[in-house]
């Protein structure tokens, strides 16, 4: 059995802040009017799993069997182009992904630090380095921001974007609350289930997830968490954020909205599924959700970064292979890619 601190645990998925009692005197980062995700004080999936407690995090702590990562993977970084017509979607590592659709660059859930922490000497590393060198990122028009978990909302990252592209960063209500204390000046748009917000000749709907929020022990679910879509002038992409299948309630919301030339879709850190299920789809149930959404490509993401939960690195690729062909789908049309990879999506 291999251990790991609730330190190394928490500070990526925020379940550091379930590692406590959670505790709240009121919202932190947003007031609005009740609704059917929104109890007055803090969010939630409408008939959805809540986020496991303390309880079960010392289970998994105590009891879990973690596989081993390498301590480094290389990668062949790409040099993006600065603007393409068509559709490209590279990927960053993790849940970041340059988006060129159109003429327009979109960055998602952005992050190049070492470490997903609200420490910068523990917590989760970077095994896997970026696949695009921050330096020769593209001129970005737009970050989209699903939630404020740190392996997806990097500060860090963030501050240098904003100093060096001043782009609009649009995310889920009580998000912007947090980026404009951290970064001065931020463009920060932010938006409900069923909002749409228009920008950088885009129209980006944020959607349902499965998911939670925290950044620390005293603001769990003070901000809400969402998935995209968006309109672009080469067709309409769906990004889930992070996502548990939760039945498939999230992808029949997206499905509404289609029909996608591309998803972007996680496929990792969902062991133990116990524990994960809520949160975090596994490969069979990112197929099942690419299914129902009737996206004709799909790429994967959030796995193979940052060692998080107990599955092996290469597993959640191995595992999407084989349930796509149990549903007779072929692994070109939803793709698990290197780090650094550029793929022209077939129109």
């Amino acid at each position: 059995m291999k251990r790991r601190t609730l330190l190394g645990l928490g500070a990526t998925l925020g379940i550091g802040a379930c590692a406590t009692r959670e505790v709240t005197m009121g919202n932190r980062y947003y007031q609005g009017p009740v609704s059917d995700h929104f109890d007055g004080e803090t969010f939630f999936n409408p008939g959805g799993t809540p986020p496991k407690g303390f309880g079960d995090v010392l289970k998994w702590q105590l009891r879990g069997d973690r596989a081993d990562w390498p301590d480094g993977v290389a990668v062949t970084q790409v040099v993006p182009d600065m603007r393409v017509a068509d559709l490209r979607v590279t990927l960053v590592g993790h849940a970041t992904v340059l988006l060129q659709a159109g003429g327009v660059n979109v960055l998602i859930d952005p992050v190049w630090s070492k470490r997903v922490s609200p420490l910068s000497f523990a917590g989760p590393a970077r095994v896997t380095a970026p696949g695009i060198a921050f330096a020769n990122l593209p001129p970005i028009d737009v970050v989209l921001l699903s939630h404020n978990h740190y392996d997806h909302m990097d500060i860090a990252t963030l501050r240098r974007l904003h100093d060096r592209f001043a782009m609009p960063v649009i995310t889920p209500l009580g998000n912007d609350t947090i980026l404009r204390d951290e970064v001065p000046g931020i463009d920060a748009r932010a938006g409900d289930w069923g909002d749409v917000i228009k920008v950088a000749d885009l129209s980006v709907r944020l959607l349902p997830a499965h998911h939670w929020s925290a950044r620390g022990t005293r603001d769990r679910r003070h901000a809400l968490w969402c998935s995209f879509a968006v309109e672009t002038g080469a067709g309409r992409i769906y990004a889930s954020g992070d996502t548990g299948y939760d039945a498939g309630r999230p992808y029949d919301a997206g499905a509404a909205h289609g029909p996608y030339r591309l998803a972007i879709l996680p496929i990792g850190a969902y062991a133990p599924r116990w524990f994960m299920k809520g949160q975090h789809q596994n490969p069979e149930e990112a197929v099942a959700g690419f299914r129902t959404l009737g996206a004709r490509h799909a790429l994967a993401m959030h796995w193979g970064t940052f060692r998080l939960t107990d599955e092996a690195r290469d597993e959640p690729p191995a595992k999407l292979r084989k349930a796509l062909a149990e549903s007779g789908i072929s692994d070109e049309t939803f793709r698990a890619v290197a780090p650094g990879t550029a793929w022209d999506v077939p129109a």
